[in-house]
């Protein structure tokens, strides 16, 4: 069995969650897990305002490198799109999906290619503060 990568895409533009998931889709599978990153008001007990997600130029590569690496290990289908650009209060940030013949091994891949995109793929966030200040995360 051979996994395949459907979508790997940095953008800036709106993120189509439905298109996502319908990318790993086929008729052999009985599973879909989706991961939605949305972006909330507060984060370490202070309210947000809206978030900045900056990419380096390479930073699509690095989440095909991911996804790739998912699907060879797993076998599965698997899709993921990282929303760069002014966010706000209740925008989807990232989409993950992963497509599987049963739901254990789906969950599991899903959650292994959010992990994996978190940790290795140079997208850094700023979260902005309703006083007007703000704050590099994760650098």
């Amino acid at each position: 069995m051979s996994g395949r990568v459907a979508v790997a895409v940095v953008t800036d533009a709106v993120l189509d969650a439905a298109a996502v998931e319908a990318a790993v889709l086929s008729d052999r599978d009985g599973a879909l897990v989706t991961f939605r990153g949305i972006i909330r008001d507060h984060d370490g007990g202070r309210d947000v305002a809206g978030l900045d997600y900056s990419a380096h130029p390479d930073a699509e590569r690095f989440l095909a490198d991911v996804c790739i690496r998912i699907a060879e290990r797993t076998g599965l289908a698997v899709a993921a799109a990282h929303r760069i650009g002014a966010l706000t209060i209740g925008d989807v940030a990232l989409v993950a999906a992963v497509a599987a013949p049963h739901r254990a091994e789906a969950f599991q891949a899903c959650g292994d290619l959010v992990d994996a995109i978190k940790a290795e793929v140079p997208i850094w966030k700023r979260q902005h503060f309703p006083e007007g200040t703000s704050e590099w995360v994760g650098l």
